[in-house]
């Protein structure tokens, strides 16, 4: 496909007189005097809610409600101050993703200001980037603050399975890779989301990326066993409303099972490679801290013992550390679904995507930074 071609097609699934139809399709719908809520998990599709505009075409009786889906948001302080202890021992490289420099701790600390303040911390876009850092670098210690869902986790495995081929004693990585479907479970069962007072949710807005590898085969625990609808879901705005409208229609019609609008790039199986390299590499955490949910069972990934050599954690000793969040910031009851983000008491005023107090303000994903950045006011009371 060419450049051209690319455009165009892309362009297809943002057809403006396509969605206000499909928006109005939703509307005729809807059944008087029943309230539909659905979380989109994804914070790609938050900001693609946002940035299309989408609320304001669907009707008041759907609310969108915006999960733990930024990898960057739910990663808790305690591992963010981790990594910035790594980042302080001499002689280490400690490599990081754009979004995690500028996300701080409740102390305000952040990786870009640990390297102002002389530490080799660099920005990469690739997993890539860091093993090629300790090549070039042997007398170096460099260390891959790796995070991410289900969609980075193979790149990370990839890199590894090199250095360790490569026998490189100069690398290991900081893994802080989460699984959806245990964070999804979670939501529903955890008694501190159940008794917040927030309305029970009445089905999911699968994720895009993370289903391309996982499949949507995981997604049927949660329509079996909780009778929650889940529709997988590309990014563009037709995406996202045609899934709207299949989880309507589940719910009118009493069912709850799981649809697949992107079946253009999802499968049910998944992406088999994907999870093979996931498997050989990675073994499950017994518990790991979510941002917002707490201590989440077997919900994170960790090297696996063969590859002990190349993880952080055991190579220098890395012991857990649980923060609180700064009172101010209401971040986790945004990631939980139970606030709106400028319903926050620092949104827009103390925290903002330039003076970020939350992750959720600083990361891309985030949903504060989504409502900040198009404008969203809370809904009335």
């Amino acid at each position: 496909m060419s450049g051209g071609e690319g455009v165009a097609y892309i362009d297809a699934f943002r057809d403006g007189a396509a969605a206000r139809g499909l928006a109005q399709c939703i509307t005729a719908e809807v059944e008087p005097g029943r309230r539909y809520r659905f979380m989109e998990f994804c914070g790609g599709h938050t900001h693609a809610i946002f940035r299309f505009g989408l609320m304001d075409l669907l009707p008041p009786e759907i609310q969108l409600v915006h999960g733990p889906g930024c990898p960057v948001c739910v990663l808790p302080s305690g591992r963010l101050k981790n990594a910035l202890e790594l980042a302080h021992r001499p002689g280490v490289i400690l490599t990081s993703y754009a979004d995690m420099m500028r996300v701080p701790t409740p102390q305000g600390e952040t990786l870009l200001k640990a390297k102002a303040a002389g530490c080799d911390v660099r920005m990469i876009y690739s997993a890539a980037e860091s093993l090629e850092l300790a090549r070039r670098h042997p007398q170096r210690e460099v260390i891959f603050f790796a995070i991410g869902f289900e969609t980075t986790a193979p790149p990370t495995a990839v890199v590894a399975r090199q250095a360790h081929q490569e026998g490189l004693k100069n690398f290991s990585i900081f893994c802080n890779h989460v699984l959806t479907p245990p964070a999804i479970r979670h939501i529903l069962e955890a008694p501190e989301i159940r008794e917040s007072g927030a309305p029970e949710l009445d089905g999911f807005i699968g994720p895009a990326h993370v289903s391309a590898v996982i499949g949507t085969q995981p997604y049927e625990y949660f329509a079996e066993e909780y009778a929650k609808p889940v529709v997988v879901a590309g990014f563009e705005p037709l995406d996202v409303l045609q899934a709207v409208r299949m989880l309507v229609r589940q719910v009118n019609e009493g069912r709850s099972v799981v649809e697949n609008e992107y079946s253009r790039a999802v499968t049910r199986e998944g992406n088999l490679k994907a999870q093979g390299l996931i498997a050989d590499l990675f073994e499950m955490r017994r518990r790991f801290e979510w941002r917002g949910l707490g201590m989440v069972p077997y919900s994170a990934l960790r090297l696996r013992g063969e590859f002990a050599q190349l993880d952080a954690e055991r190579r220098f000793g890395v012991e857990e550390i649980v923060l609180p969040d700064p009172a101010a910031c209401q971040c986790g009851s945004v990631l939980r679904g139970i606030v709106e983000p400028p319903r926050c008491k620092v949104f827009g005023t103390a925290c903002t995507p330039e003076h970020p107090i939350g992750a959720c303000m600083v990361s891309s994903e985030g949903a504060c930074a989504a409502y900040f950045s198009y404008g969203r006011r809370p809904a009335s009371d």
